[in-house]
């Protein structure tokens, strides 16, 4: 019975970020391109290929 409540647990939504349209957490700095409330929070340095 304590191990019941287990089920109940789901994944965290995620929503699009209007500057780049990467998917990323809700009310966090976006991963790919570091902007949070149309601001850029922090730099990302883009992967070279």
């Amino acid at each position: 019975m304590r191990r019941a409540y287990n089920s109940v647990l789901t994944l965290p939504e995620l929503s699009t970020c209007p500057q780049c349209a990467a998917p990323y957490q809700s009310h966090r700095v976006c991963p790919a391109c570091g902007f949070y409330k149309g601001r850029q929070v922090i730099n990302v340095k883009v992967k070279a290929s």
